[in-house]
């Protein structure tokens, strides 16, 4: 058979026996990606339930996880490395998105009552709203200070400062959703939701993006032309992890994709995060639950900020 061919035919039958595996992961073409990842004998734990819809992972330096319940939430909730989960800030707008920045602050993209992009002071809540009349879905906040949110229905990425200044960032881009930074921050990944591409995007010193390309392809299920690629987050190995229609989707630092973890339930997962002791657990926001699971990785871009005692308490 031809050599090209025979790479193919492994690579979809790898695909094909993923759905037989639902609580591991499948490497895809024989790569070992996955190996360095996950743990043998290790599982998605089951943190939390109980919940409406489930979205915004995040997670501080110190390794608490935070999320927000869009079905029927109205506080950011918060879990401790030990597993206890507690309301963070209360009679929070709902939120899509969850960053912390270097700041101390707690930035956010609302879904209601306004659809803004916020910035809250920790522990207190207060809020300053950055961008008023936006249509964010989820972000990313550098060490700079500079805080990137996706605008699904416009196709753009938007960059916003500390100081409240807004431009667009880039366009063009097939319904982008999730959003993460590499470890040396250097890269801005996007991942589309529509369509099959994760775009990879040079930050320069003045926050802004440049050299846009598609650096990384997203796998679909047999049954949909696009990939669902929602929520993003980054190891400090540089490796890209994009949840999906299929799982978590795991691609190294050269954008060549190593394999697709299991979703932890049948349902959607559309967010994670590492978290924990270590910021070794991977963390996932699964519709009605919340779940965790130990891996070899470490997670990237947790900040030491000025607010990191307050966020012991």
């Amino acid at each position: 058979m031809n050599p090209i061919l025979s790479r193919t035919c492994a690579a979809f039958a790898g695909l094909m026996l993923f759905s037989s595996l639902p609580a591991t992961g499948q490497n895809l073409g024989g790569d070992d990606l996955l190996s360095k990842i996950l743990i043998d004998r290790e599982d998605w734990q089951l943190v939390a339930e109980g919940f409406g819809f489930t979205d915004g992972a995040c997670a501080d330096a110190e390794g608490n996880f935070y999320f927000f319940d869009l079905g029927k939430g109205s506080a950011i909730q918060k879990v401790s490395p030990d597993g206890k989960i507690s309301d963070f800030i209360k009679d929070a707008p709902k939120c899509s998105g969850l960053k912390f920045g270097p700041d101390g602050r707690l930035y956010a993209c609302t879904q209601g009552p306004k659809k803004q992009l916020i910035a809250m002071e920790v522990p207190s809540g207060k809020i300053t709203v950055l961008a008023d009349n936006a249509q964010p879905n989820d972000l990313v906040v550098s060490h700079r200070g500079y805080a990137y949110y996706t605008d699904t229905g416009k196709g753009q990425v938007i960059i916003v400062d500390s100081k409240g200044s807004v431009r667009v960032g880039a366009s063009g881009i097939n319904a982008p959703n999730g959003i993460t930074l590499s470890p040396d921050q250097n890269t801005l990944a996007v991942s589309e939701y529509r369509g099959t591409n994760v775009w990879t995007f040079r930050v320069s010193p003045d926050g802004s993006l440049d050299s846009g390309t598609r650096a990384m392809t997203l796998r679909t299920p047999l049954s949909k032309a696009d990939s669902g690629g929602d929520g993003s987050t980054t190891d400090s190995e540089g490796r890209f992890y994009v949840t999906s229609h299929l799982g978590i989707q795991v691609f190294d630092s050269t954008g060549r994709i190593g394999g697709i973890i299991a979703k932890p339930t049948s349902k959607g997962c559309v967010s994670v995060a590492f978290a924990g002791a270590g910021h070794e657990y991977l963390y996932a926001c699964a519709s009605d639950k919340i779940f965790r699971r130990k891996t070899k990785a470490k997670g990237a871009l947790f900040f030491q900020t000025p607010a990191a005692s307050a966020l012991k308490n």
